[in-house]
């Protein structure tokens, strides 16, 4: 039989978190994003849930021409816009939506000579300093593109860097949404400024056209510990659950793993589990990341291996090999593990783990039926 990794996808977890988005920003038109193969979800095991939203978001050709593949006819959006003057002849073909965000992208849609008509989406640099038009030059780069013939419509787009809190002691949003409102003013056309925490946070605040939801379809807090995903009402897309496959009995003093670097203080059992850094677990996630065992909250110890972890058995004392595992998401029996507290122990993200699950672990889709995942 095979070895008993897997990652299973939520169908209806996926389906309820996009209907949150909804609920939170009823009057916006909702982009789902699904940049890195849907945050490592992959785009076809994600699209039946996601195809009632308006438009998907997404960074690469390859990726748009799949959701083409899939039959999907509406909107898509290339996030950080074209590469070459080469895209825009598949932006064309495939009917594809852009971002502007450079000189040189606005010198290839200058040059590009068929009158195909593009939906652009044109950038500012509002303070994030990744990617834009400086608001003192948005309105030039504006105007330039009003005036060429292949561009059927701009719409006004901006990222925030701060949504999820604070930013030097003000509502983190103040500053960007202040530069670009100034900037954009008398200016027509509609606008896209909100991610998934401003989704969450301010849109009631925030008036976005288009919304791009991004980690919380995927059952992800983007303000966590401040929120949780129970305190969103998001539940997890994304089950990553193996098993125990062997137990140990240790005696006081005796460690663990690679490197010695858990010494037990007294005797007691561990779990063995397939599951190491090869299938996308992090390495460096300490001793004390939460994990469940037959349901049961305990935690890892000692180093992770390529291909294993081990566990604490002390609350499961009834733990045999073929006891369910989970690394994070829901456990068969209901559990919830959000992946964002395993995140945390890690010194890292959601994002990241979910998107560096590996090829070698098999991906299986699950629809629960018309049920929310509950706490």
């Amino acid at each position: 039989m095979p070895r008993p990794i897997t990652a299973v996808i939520h169908n209806q977890a996926l389906r309820q978190n996009l209907e949150r988005v909804r609920q939170s920003a009823p009057n916006s038109k909702v982009f789902a994003v699904v940049k890195a193969n849907a945050y490592g979800h992959g785009i076809e095991r994600v699209y039946d849930a996601f195809k009632t939203a308006d438009g998907f978001a997404l960074l690469d050709i390859d990726e748009a021409k799949r959701l083409r593949a899939l039959g999907w006819s509406g909107a898509i959006l290339l996030l950080e816009g074209i590469f070459s003057p080469q895209d825009l002849f598949d932006c064309a073909q495939y009917q594809l939506s852009f971002t502007i965000h450079n000189e040189q992208q606005v010198e290839w849609l200058q040059q590009h000579i068929y009158p195909a008509q593009f939906d652009i989406f044109l950038k500012m640099n509002s303070g994030m300093n990744r990617l834009g038009f400086k608001p003192q030059q948005y309105r030039q780069v504006w105007r330039h593109l009003q005036r060429l013939n292949n561009v059927a419509k701009i719409t006004h787009m901006m990222h925030f860097s701060d949504a999820d809190g604070e930013r030097f002691g003000q509502a983190g949003v103040d500053y960007q949404l202040t530069e670009f409102e100034s900037n954009i003013q008398d200016l027509p056309g509609e606008r896209s400024i909100s991610n998934s925490a401003a989704i969450l946070r301010y849109a009631t605040q925030l008036q976005s056209d288009y919304v791009r939801a991004g980690i919380m379809l995927y059952g992800s807090s983007p303000d966590y510990p401040k929120h949780t995903i129970q305190d969103w009402g998001l539940a997890p897309s994304m089950s990553l659950r193996s098993e125990i496959i062997a137990i140990q009995q240790l005696n006081a003093h005796q460690s663990v793993g690679y490197g010695s670097s858990f010494v037990a203080e007294q005797p007691m059992s561990i779990g063995i589990v397939a599951c190491g850094y090869a299938d996308g677990y992090q390495r460096i996630s300490p001793t004390g990341t939460p994990i469940l065992v037959d349901g049961i909250r305990t935690r890892t110890i000692g180093r992770v291996s390529m291909d294993m972890l081990a566990v604490d058995l002390t609350p499961i004392p009834n733990a045999v090999i073929g006891s369910e595992v989970v690394l994070w998401g829901a456990s068969k029996i209901g559990s919830i593990l959000p992946i964002d507290d395993v995140a945390a122990a890690s010194g890292t993200v959601g994002y990241e783990l979910m998107c560096g699950v590996t090829a070698r672990v098999k991906f299986i889709n699950q629809d629960e039926g018309n049920h929310h995942v509950t706490f």
